[in-house]
């Protein structure tokens, strides 16, 4: 069977509580600290684990404390390292703003989990693959050409491409290659509106769709999700009481992923995924435990569940 490759970082979340960021000068207090495995292809991958869909992660585990953190969490959760490199592992600070309902920001420490090199990607068994998953942190690093020279060398692959926050740090010529190779794009409100300069999330997605001429999917927030493919479709939101919004555009990504695979439309991938996202942040960090899963696919509605079966 076909699989999904996902291209991307393994990483320490190191989740901070704290009323509201401080400005300079203030002492803020600490509520509590805690770790977790995420990165935004690991918590992409997990989705898909949960869901049953057939995938491969590729990423660079480093040393350090991190680095032990990080081989360790994927062995427990039976995940192969790719590939184990010398130089250290980052890490990633999730600060979580309680006064503002869970709303997170990164502060980010790059080490070898974000770099790919030739021989990583030659590796790969393509005869294995059909789609691909790339985020934009990948894309913008130095080594983020390799990945681009990979996927024209594939252009049977279907590729999602979530640019995330950084959109307009990725350097334009990169940008304008990936959307030349015609992914199914991902982004948030905010972002689709940054990128394009247009005042609607229908009007973002249509400047995008127009370059790509493929499936362009926005996540609302409490307004639920959006996608254009030639034709408008709404999502309605899923209720939830939002610990943090840790994972919850990647749990949603990877829910698309894995409901296409199901040969669900991209209407209806939005609408599974809706179900997914809100179990996410209605937990602390990214991930989902089995019972977590298990309870969010059981909320959908009883044709979408049976989909999945």
């Amino acid at each position: 069977m076909k699989q999904t490759l996902v291209i991307g970082s393994a990483v320490v979340d190191v989740i901070v509580n704290i009323p509201h960021l401080p400005v300079t000068g203030e002492d803020v207090h600490i509520s509590r600290q805690t770790r977790s495995l995420g990165g935004c292809a690991f918590l992409v991958s997990d989705i898909l684990r949960h869901f049953g869909a057939p995938y491969s992660l590729c990423t660079a585990v480093g040393t350090g404390i991190y680095g032990d953190f990080v081989g360790k969490k994927l062995e427990e959760r039976g995940v192969p390292i790719y590939v184990r490199r010398p130089e250290e592992n980052g890490c990633c600070y999730c600060v979580v703003e309680t006064e503002k309902g869970g709303e997170r920001s990164f502060i980010v420490d790059h080490g070898i989990e974000y770099t790919f090199y030739e021989e990583y990607l030659e590796k790969i068994d393509t005869e294995r693959i059909d789609s691909v998953y790339v985020c934009g942190l990948e894309i913008e690093e130095y080594t983020g050409e390799n990945i681009l020279a990979y996927l024209r060398k594939h252009p049977e692959y279907t590729i999602y491409f979530a640019p995330g926050a950084r959109i307009m740090q990725i350097q334009p010529e990169r940008m304008e290659a990936m959307l030349s190779l015609g992914p199914v794009l991902h982004l948030n409100e905010g972002e689709s509106l940054i990128f394009t300069g247009e005042k609607t999330v229908e009007a973002a997605a249509r400047a995008i769709f127009a370059k790509t001429r493929n499936a362009v999917i926005v996540t609302l927030g409490e307004k639920g999700s959006y996608c254009y493919d030639g034709a408008d479709h709404y999502a309605a939101p899923v209720p939830a009481v939002v610990k943090d919004t840790i994972g919850a555009g990647d749990s949603h990504m990877g829910s698309v992923i894995s409901a296409r695979r199901f040969g669900l439309s991209f209407a209806d991938a939005i609408r599974a995924a809706n179900h997914i996202s809100s179990a996410v942040v209605s937990r602390e960090s990214g991930m989902l435990e089995k019972e977590d899963f298990a309870k969010a696919l059981a909320s959908m509605p009883e044709e979408l569940k049976k989909r999945f079966q």
